[in-house]
C-alpha cells in the first residue's frame, strides 16, 4: 500500500502552504466535500427527531442493524419501484455512508478472490482489497478508449464498477453496463457497484441502477449515499442493496448484526425526510447547483485551452495537464502559483497519471476566480 492516503497529504500539503503564507486565499477545488448546507426540511426532520430522544414516551435507543423500516420502503419506494426495480425490505441496508459499505463488503469474500478495478479509481477500492490481501487486476481506463475499461482478460471474483464515475466524470451507457453484468454472470463474478453519483445523470438512457440491467440482482451488490445529494457528508447516512439472489445477504445482514450498531435515528429520520416533496425539491436545487458549477469549470477550463472530459453526468472534471508536468508537480504549481486545490489523478491509481481532478463541490464565485487566476500560468 501507499505510504498514506490521497487526500490526507493533499490536506498535509495545503496546511502546509497556508501555514507559509496566512494571509493567502485559497481557493480548494479538490475534496469531494459538499459547500452547500443541508436543506431546511432535512434540518427540520432532525431536530424533531432530537425532540423525540429527549422524552422517555419517544425515546429511541439501538435501531435495527439494517435500518428503521420505514427510510428502507422510503429507498424502495422512490429509487427503485419508479424503475420498474422490484426489491425487499430485507435487501435495503442502512449504513452511516457508502465509504464504509465499500470497505466492509469485502468481509463477506475470500481473501484467495481476485479483484478487478476500473482505474483511476476511488482509491478504498484499491486500498482495503490490499488491506485484505489479495491480489488485483487493474482495468486501465484511458482516453484512447473514451475511459470505458475493457472487460478482464483473467477471470475475477470480484469487480468494482463506480458510475457516474468519480473522478473521470464519465457514465456507462446500457449497453456497456450490460456487458459487464453478462461477464459477472459467465464467470460467477460479484460486482461492487458504487452509484453514489447516481443523481448527477442528466439523460434519461443513462442507467441510475445497475439493477435496471436485466440479471444483475444475480450477480450485484449496489451502494448509494446521502453524502453529495443532500448534504450528509458530515451527517453519514447511506445504504446499500444485497439481493437475495446474490447469496450474499443473510452473509451481509450476520456480518452488520455482528459489527455495527445501526445508523443513528437522527441521521435516517434526516435521510427520510429527502424523500419529500420539498426534500425532492431541495435535492433537484443542490444538484443543480453542482451541475452548474461543473459547467463554468468545464468550458473554463477549455476555454484556457485545457483537455477536459467529465462535468455533464458528474460533478468532476478530469483534467489532462500541461506537457512537462506530472499530476503532482501541476498540483504543487497550482498550488504555490495560483493558491489553487485540486486532485493529482495518479493519486486514483497509475493510470491517472497526467491529469488532475477538479472538483464543482465548490462554491461557483470560487471556480470564477480559480479560472481568472489560472489565466496567468
Amino acid at each position: 500500500m501507499k505510504g498514506g492516503y490521497l487526500f490526507t497529504e493533499i490536506v498535509n500539503r495545503t496546511k502546509a502552504y497556508q501555514a507559509e503564507h496566512p494571509d493567502t486565499r485559497i481557493l480548494r477545488l479538490g475534496v469531494g466535500d459538499v459547500t452547500r448546507p443541508l436543506p431546511a426540511p432535512i434540518v427540520e426532520a432532525m431536530h424533531r427527531a432530537v425532540d423525540e430522544l429527549s422524552h422517555s414516551d419517544t425515546f429511541h435507543g439501538y435501531g435495527l442493524e439494517n435500518g428503521y423500516p420505514w427510510l428502507r420502503q422510503a429507498i424502495i419506494d422512490n429509487d427503485y419501484a419508479p424503475r420498474g426495480i422490484n426489491l425487499s425490505l430485507d435487501e435495503v441496508f442502512i449504513s452511516d455512508g457508502a465509504g464504509s459499505d465499500l470497505g466492509n463488503l469485502s468481509e463477506l469474500f475470500d481473501t484467495r478472490n481476485m479483484v478487478a478495478i476500473a482505474e483511476p479509481s476511488y482509491p478504498a477500492y484499491e486500498d482495503t482489497s490490499l488491506m485484505a490481501g489479495r491480489s488485483i487486476v487493474f482495468l486501465p481506463c484511458t482516453a484512447e478508449h473514451d475511459f470505458v475499461p475493457e472487460l478482464p482478460s483473467v477471470p475475477v471474483d470480484i469487480i468494482y464498477l463506480c458510475y457516474p464515475n468519480n473522478p473521470l466524470g464519465v457514465v456507462l451507457t446500457r449497453e456497456q453496463l450490460t456487458r459487464w453484468v453478462r461477464y459477472a454472470q459467465t464467470n460467477h463474478s460479484i460486482i461492487i457497484f458504487d452509484a453514489a453519483y447516481e443523481a448527477f445523470i442528466q439523460s434519461p438512457d443513462i442507467p441510475h441502477s445497475i439493477y435496471e440491467i436485466e440479471g444483475a440482482k444475480e450477480v450485484a451488490i449496489e451502494v448509494r449515499s446521502f453524502s453529495k445529494t443532500a448534504g450528509f457528508t458530515g451527517v453519514r447516512c447511506g445504504y446499500t442493496v444485497v439481493p437475495k439472489q446474490t447469496g450474499l445477504q443473510s452473509m451481509w445482514l450476520r456480518r452488520q448484526c455482528t459489527k455495527y450498531n445501526g445508523t443513528s435515528y437522527i441521521s435516517q429520520r434526516g435521510a427520510l425526510a429527502t424523500y419529500t416533496p420539498e426534500g425532492k425539491a431541495a435535492i433537484r436545487a443542490n444538484i443543480a447547483s453542482y451541475h452548474a458549477t461543473a459547467q463554468v469549470l468545464l468550458q473554463g477550463l477549455r476555454a484556457l485551452g485545457y483537455t477536459v472530459y467529465g462535468g455533464v453526468h458528474a460533478p468532476y472534471i478530469w483534467c489532462r495537464v500541461p506537457a512537462g508536468y506530472t499530476s503532482w508537480s501541476f498540483f504543487n504549481h497550482l498550488l504555490n502559483t495560483c493558491q489553487i486545490v485540486c486532485t493529482p489523478g495518479v493519486g486514483f491509481g497509475a493510470s491517472g497519471e497526467g491529469y488532475v481532478r477538479f472538483s464543482a463541490f465548490s462554491r461557483r464565485e470560487d471556480c470564477e476566480e480559480a479560472l481568472i487566476r489560472m489565466k496567468g500560468l
